[in-house]
């Protein structure tokens, strides 16, 4: 199946640091609907950042102030910055891309494999 190709995840002390990347592949262009959720052990998938085709943010209460979703879509790429890191912001981490076809009047959806991201206090 076609996938997003996310990276970046990884260990990291709680007040750290860390950018997610998520690069889509082929004719899978990044100019509309971008999002990323995230789903710890036992929960569910629950968006995190999102970002419209009019460049318009939405954020979780909890990463207010601390992520910022970003994307180049000359290199097809969604970015999540990820500051002041709280152990309550370790799960594994999802992209997603939505393509609109408009002569279609159809959506295609797209998810990253999931990146691991652990904060230790």
């Amino acid at each position: 199946q076609v996938q997003l190709v996310e990276s970046g995840g990884g260990g990291v002390q709680a007040g750290g640091s860390l950018r997610l990347s998520c690069v889509a592949p082929g004719t899978i262009f990044t100019d509309d609907f971008v999002a990323w959720y995230r789903q710890a052990p036992g929960k569910q998938r629950d968006l995190v950042a999102s970002m419209f085709s009019d460049d318009t943010t939405t954020y979780a209460d909890s990463v207010k102030g601390r992520f910022t979703i970003a994307r180049d879509n000359a290199k097809r790429t969604v970015y999540l910055h990820m500051n002041s890191l709280k152990p309550e912001d370790t799960g594994v981490y999802y992209c997603n891309v939505v393509v609109y076809d408009r002569l279609r009047e159809s959506e295609y959806d797209y998810w990253g494999q999931g990146t691991q991201v652990t904060v230790s206090s």
